[in-house]
């Protein structure tokens, strides 16, 4: 299958609840019951929204309520059959509709033509103990990127997911091996063609997305800043922006972890909201890849901190993006179509898609 379909993502708290559950599990049921293709719920390590009040895992009293971030990834008819349905279990929190392309079953042969200044983002979905022969199947998969050269890729683990319709959720005394994790990775199209003709022989039941994707900066070298865009189309429908940038667990600005410093200054700058998520393992440029190991005594993980807002505040905010990602890290711009936030009384976008015409 090679089709065009919808990324649905919620952005949350990890304590909110729906009529005395917690609206993660809700959602899970959701996307269990429509049998979605890949779903997966990621518990972040630092965040705040449209409240500006900060969760983090570094304090104690502050990390009872981490954000979490809910994916969903099916064809349009099935993301929209269901969005009604998430809408009303999400109260406080954001959230955003994004287009792709799926690849299931045999995922080789030409890709969609990139315009000049895009590039591709790869997404991957995996169990957490899938296995290419005796490897982790993330472990192959990252390698398989860096021999093809595409320029960075990282592995975030979820707590929670559904994988071809089925659910797997994490446990304490379990092996957890269907417990669906993500490769996310960036790259030309000249790298990610030859490689996905590489995966499609060794995964036993592929399931990937593509999405356009602009590098505005790797390693402290910028390449353009974030397009400026239109802040609607031409049926008057909002578009909005989204910011990633993807650094090492140990990358520092002024002696303080990039990221921890990223999602401070975007929230003292009064940004919508910034969600920091940590990874496990992967790698960036010629670096080899990295992560959480047995004998590690330094965690060298990967992290990735995201922005989404209107064009014109990540006008206003991309100084801060920039100044902070002047020696290390990859920063990409998206164009998010559609978008709703909630949070303090205030309530802001719709979740109608905008024009495909307008891109980063």
């Amino acid at each position: 299958m090679n089709d065009d379909c919808l990324k649905l993502t919620v952005y949350f708290g990890e304590s909110d609840r729906v009529g005395g559950h917690l609206l993660s599990n809700r959602l899970l049921e959701v996307y269990e019951r429509h049998r979605t293709k890949a779903s997966l719920l990621l518990r972040a390590v630092e965040g705040f929204g449209l409240k500006h009040k900060l969760h983090t895992q570094r304090l104690l009293t502050l990390s009872e309520d981490l954000p979490l971030v809910s994916i969903a990834v099916d064809s349009r008819e099935r993301i929209e059959g269901m969005l009604d349905e998430v809408v009303g279990l999400v109260g406080d929190g954001l959230v955003t509709l994004e287009r792709a392309r799926l690849l299931t079953g045999e995922i080789g042969g030409p890709l969609p033509a990139a315009l000049p200044h895009e590039q591709t983002k790869l997404t991957v979905y995996l169990g957490r103990q899938e296995r290419v022969g005796r490897r982790p199947a993330y472990l192959h998969v990252v390698d398989l990127l860096r021999r093809h050269r595409v320029a960075g890729a990282s592995v975030l683990l979820g707590v929670d997911g559904v994988v071809h319709g089925s659910r797997e959720r994490a446990r304490f005394f379990a092996r957890n091996a269907e417990v669906p994790l993500l490769v996310v990775a960036v790259g030309d199209v000249s790298a990610v063609a030859p490689a996905l003709d590489e995966l499609d022989g060794s995964l036993a039941d592929p399931l990937l997305t593509l999405e356009r994707v602009r590098v505005l900066k790797r390693d402290g070298r910028l390449f353009a800043p974030p397009p400026r865009v239109a802040d609607a189309d031409e049926h008057g429908l909002a578009i909005w922006q989204k910011l990633t940038v993807y650094a090492g667990e140990q990358s520092r600005h002024g002696g303080h972890p990039l990221y921890i410093e990223l999602v401070r200054r975007l929230r003292r700058a009064e940004a919508s909201g910034a969600t920091a998520l940590r990874g496990i393992w992967g790698y960036s440029g010629e670096h080899a890849p990295h992560g959480d190991t047995f004998w590690s005594i330094r965690r060298r993980v990967p992290v990735l901190a995201l922005l989404v807002d209107a064009p014109e505040e990540v006008q206003r905010l991309w100084p801060i993006v920039d100044e902070l990602t002047d020696e290390t890290g990859l920063v990409t711009s998206e164009l998010v179509p559609a978008l709703q936030a909630a949070g303090g009384g205030a309530r802001s976008g719709g979740l109608r898609l905008a024009s495909r015409l307008h891109r980063p």
